[in-house]
């Protein structure tokens, strides 16, 4: 017997959700906002899914957004040439920070102070928010577009995966690469999990755990599909990951066994990741939609108000359960 896992859809978006992170936790809870095609990146209170508001300025496709730990600032990445910076109190706009190509990611440092962007101009830009005036550091070395970069290392090193096949560790201060891991295919996604200074990346079918000072193996998991995202646990008891076949998978990670499956989204999934507090994960998808799935499924919690009665696995293979949750201010 399995309990029906019974997600929170999150509708709004008219094209394909392709990045989504959380905030730390707040004394008002912890926020997420997701990055879509349709180039309005929109903020919700992480638990629930209630919409709070759309960032409306960038002319293209948003491709990475991203909260500071106490949600007080949002930046985001565009087609525009453009990374953006604002305020997530207001949804004011704070600056504009042009680029000589599409930008795919940004990632504040734990300050706040200074923000990583880089993209299809394959250099890393480091901004000094006090100083937006000032010229960027610029790191250069990748031969391709990156995809992904993010501060490690209490901020003193710089994690990128770019479409040359390689994961490079730079060092701030010098701005050379430390170490390079090299793969026969491109790296689809990249996660840093700062306790515990373990990376997770995502690679054809293949999700792969890595120490983040080091870049030494620490293990790999193999997939029934393509994945294009994959994230760990606050307390690594498990992952989940998500690709192609529009299905969430959720691993042990010490066994590495496959404990659960659900199929809820109607296109592949391009982004998943674990709220702070590991109740919860959530996708983002081909579909246009975003999806919260519960770590522990039956637990009260946020919206999931009482258990669900238990079902056989050959019942949850035939069902597509749909909780659909849309706020008011932007049903359709």
């Amino acid at each position: 017997m399995a309990m029906r896992q019974t997600p929170l859809t999150c509708s709004g978006h008219t094209r394909p959700v392709v990045d989504l992170a959380f905030s730390g936790i707040t004394p008002y809870g912890y926020f997420l906002i997701s990055a879509c095609k349709d180039g309005k990146p929109m903020l919700r209170q992480g638990d629930t899914g209630d919409w709070i508001g759309t960032f409306l300025g960038h002319k293209g496709a948003v491709w990475g957004a991203t909260l500071n730990k106490e949600a007080t600032k949002a930046a985001t990445a565009a087609a525009d040439f453009s990374a953006k910076v604002w305020d997530a109190v207001t949804g004011e706009e704070v600056l504009t920070l042009a680029h000589k190509h599409i930008v795919k990611t940004v990632d504040f440092t734990q300050d706040s102070n200074s923000l990583l962007t880089a993209g299809n101009d394959k250099l890393l830009r480091i901004y000094d928010l006090n100083k937006p005036e000032a010229e960027p550091q610029e790191i250069s070395g990748h031969t391709s577009a990156i995809k992904k970069a993010l501060w490690c290392n209490n901020d003193q090193q710089i994690l990128s995966a770019a479409d040359d096949k390689t994961i490079r560790l730079w060092d701030k201060t010098s701005s050379e690469a430390v170490k390079t891991l090299t793969f026969d295919q491109a790296v689809s996604s990249m996660e840093y999990i700062p306790d515990g200074e373990i990376l997770v990346i995502t690679y054809g079918k293949t999700v792969a755990f890595y120490n983040a000072h080091s870049l030494d193996l620490i293990k790999t998991v193999d997939a029934p599909t393509s994945i294009h995202s994959a994230s760990l646990h606050p307390d690594k008891d498990y992952f989940v990951a998500g690709g192609d076949d529009f299905k969430l998978y959720k691993y042990d990670y010490t066994t590495k066994e496959e404990m659960e499956s659900y199929k809820g989204h109607f296109g592949p999934v391009h982004c998943v990741r674990f709220s702070p507090d590991g109740e919860l994960y959530a996708s983002g998808s081909e579909d246009g939609t975003l999806r919260l799935w519960q770590t522990a499924v039956g637990k009260t919690y946020g919206l999931w108000k009482c258990v669900l009665p238990a079902c056989t696995t050959e019942e949850l293979a035939s069902e597509n359960s749909d909780a659909i949750y849309c706020p008011p201010e932007i049903k359709a």
